[in-house]
């Protein structure tokens, strides 16, 4: 189940990419040397590629958490590092203390 998750998630990563590049760049350097006029014409109302991303960073996102939640449950079934080392170390053969 996580490993089709984790391709499913992987997919999804693609098509997120691919459809940011594929946007036309309203840029402007975060605003600077930007006139009144042109902020207000790049508000404009969403496209379909626009709503196109925002939905597939949605399933992006929700995958991912999905995909954190499987694998913390997996994790709650065995023993932390410092649990396994000591077991380790118990069944090697210990040193004699010399008197």
């Amino acid at each position: 189940m996580e490993s089709l998750l984790i391709a499913i998630n992987i997919v999804l990563a693609l098509i997120l990419v691919i459809s940011v590049l594929l946007q036309k760049s309203e840029g402007g350097a975060l605003g600077l040397g930007v006139s009144q006029d042109n902020f207000t014409s790049a508000r404009s109302v969403g496209s379909f590629l626009t709503k196109f991303t925002s939905i597939i960073a949605a399933l992006f996102i929700i995958c991912s958490i999905v995909i954190v939640a499987i694998s913390r449950d997996e994790l709650r079934e065995t023993q932390s590092v410092l649990e396994k080392q000591e077991e380790e170390n118990s069944n090697l053969p210990q040193i004699p203390q010399s008197k």
